[in-house]
């Protein structure tokens, strides 16, 4: 039993997963395609990811615009929340990514990746700082 977090952008998706005991999250891969509106390929691979990993539960990385209202970003989130639950029968959770972006280009750079490979990694990571987000506020609950 693993949980999936993801990171949906307009080009690519970053994947990260759950260890077996739902601790620590893990960048797995980023998920690019040419077009925005093309997801067949996207939601095919996830959920090829979903069987391999034996996924339970998806996060999915909500972008709230700082004031907390839904923008377009946040439309096309919930949008493809919809697609991932049909395709993959998981229950879906939204989940707050607000900064993440930031924070995980913040760390790539403390890291010394050099500029031209950041964005090569930038969502993966991300979908890990979603997840690992997650994953603590659950253990807090539990």
């Amino acid at each position: 039993m693993r949980i999936m977090g993801l990171d949906y952008g307009a080009k690519t998706v970053g994947v990260a997963i759950s260890d077996a005991l739902l601790l620590t999250a893990q960048g797995v891969e980023t998920i690019c395609r040419t077009q925005e509106n093309k997801l067949r390929k996207t939601l095919a691979r996830i959920k090829s990811l979903c069987e391999e990993y034996e996924v339970t539960e998806i996060v999915l990385g909500f972008p709230k615009n700082m004031n907390n209202t839904i923008g377009d970003r946040a439309e096309k989130s919930l949008e493809f929340a919809e697609m991932l639950k049909k395709r993959t029968g998981l229950p879906i959770v939204m989940w707050d990514e607000r900064l993440t972006t930031v924070e995980a280009t913040r760390t790539l750079i403390e890291s010394g990746v050099r500029r031209e490979k950041r964005k090569e990694y930038v969502d993966k990571i991300a979908a890990v700082f979603i997840l690992q987000g997650y994953l603590d506020a659950k253990s807090i609950r539990e």
